[in-house]
């Protein structure tokens, strides 16, 4: 057996890196339309400033890291400098930022401040991805870096990108669950049928459900994400959430609204987004098949702590960015164990996840006793 070394994303299909990543791209154009119907120019120079500012870093970055030993910089100018450059540049160096702008600007909110868009993407395809190397390299999703980076440091003026909207502070997805920060049971003026169709507040890739239900079904069809990851995250967030809406309605006398409760935490917000397009990441995620379950459940599982017990009122990006650290650390305890499932994951897995909801339950009860 030879071992020849290669760098992520790791595929175990008949299928290349470029034609996964068209079908991701494809698989946003419904979100991204949306965005562009709903919102008009205010999204489309967001989606313009993120494609930019990525594609030209990761160009930029990508020479610097790749520039061909003992040239000089006169050389690039010429015709054999210039090609030496070409030759370190393929096609997957410009498909992979182009996913990360449309997500990072997906994630956004429509208006939002020129240079708060520029600076997030620069930031997050620079620090976050091309630090550690470029492509198939990086421990993080790019988008989600700088998503965190503006919301922490350009807050208010995120607030500001919400015309006659909720004015609460943004994380990963600021859409209605402002509303519902200490207080379940508040679930404002918005129908389920809202938030499927779109007919809300909030970031603008993350408010229509059916868009990126549409998405979801193109790419797991070609096969080209992985449906166990994505899978493990949406369950993992429904299971816990749904015993933090019971515990709400138990404690608060309102048990007929305990379905409404729970679909409003399910649609509203970047879950579904972040659980179609953002935790399916195959750079940033564990190698193994249970590593991965394993890796979509504990981000969804801190997505409901940080939207039940957290200071946001949204988590879907900071569970990401957690499980991506967490991510070597599952893929050395799955080292050299079979790439299966056996009973002993499965209840392990299953007593994590009863823990998790007893901690939920006990915070939004208000204590153990």
């Amino acid at each position: 057996m030879r071992l020849v070394p290669q760098s992520a994303p790791y595929i175990r299909k008949p299928v290349s890196v470029s034609r996964m990543m068209t079908d991701v791209i494809i698989a946003l154009l419904p979100v991204t339309v949306f965005a562009m119907v709903q919102n008009g120019w205010d999204a489309i120079y967001v989606l313009l400033i993120s494609l930019g500012a990525m594609i030209a870093s990761e160009l930029v970055a990508n020479m610097l890291i790749k520039w061909p030993k003992g040239m000089k910089f006169k050389e690039l100018f010429s015709k054999d400098g210039f090609d030496k450059v070409k030759a370190t540049y393929t096609i997957n160096n410009f498909l992979a930022p182009i996913i990360s702008a449309l997500i990072y600007a997906l994630i956004l909110p429509a208006g939002c401040a020129p240079y708060v868009v520029l600076v997030g993407a620069l930031f997050g395809m620079i620090i976050g991805k091309m630090v550690f190397g470029g492509l198939g390299k990086n421990i993080f999703n790019p988008a989600a870096v700088g998503r965190i980076f503006v919301a922490i440091c350009f807050g208010s003026q995120l607030n500001e990108a919400y015309p006659n909207q909720i004015r609460f502070d943004a994380t990963a997805g600021a859409t209605p669950l402002g509303l519902t920060k200490g207080n379940l049971g508040n679930i404002g003026g918005y129908g389920i049928l809202d938030m499927f169709i779109g007919n809300i507040p909030g970031s603008m890739g993350e408010v229509s459900a059916i868009c990126i239900l549409a998405g979801a079904i193109y790419l797991f069809a070609r096969r080209s994400a992985d449906l166990r990851a994505a899978l493990s995250y949406i369950l993992g967030f429904a299971v816990v959430m749904f015993v933090a809406c019971i515990s709400f309605a138990g404690k608060n006398n309102v048990m007929n609204k305990v379905f409404d409760m729970w679909m409003y935490q399910c649609l509203a917000g970047g879950m579904l987004f972040a659980g179609v397009f953002m935790i399916t990441d195959p750079v940033t995620s564990p190698i193994s098949k249970f590593g991965r379950v394993v890796y979509g459940a504990t981000a969804g599982i801190i997505t409901v702590f940080i939207r039940v017990s957290g200071a946001y009122p949204e988590g879907a990006a900071f569970s990401i960015l957690i499980c991506n650290m967490l991510a070597p650390c599952i893929d050395h305890f799955m080292r050299g164990k079979k790439n299966t499932y056996t009973w002993k994951q499965c209840v392990g897995l299953g007593v994590a996840v009863v823990l998790a909801a007893c901690i939920v339950s006990a915070s939004v009860m208000g204590g153990w006793f």
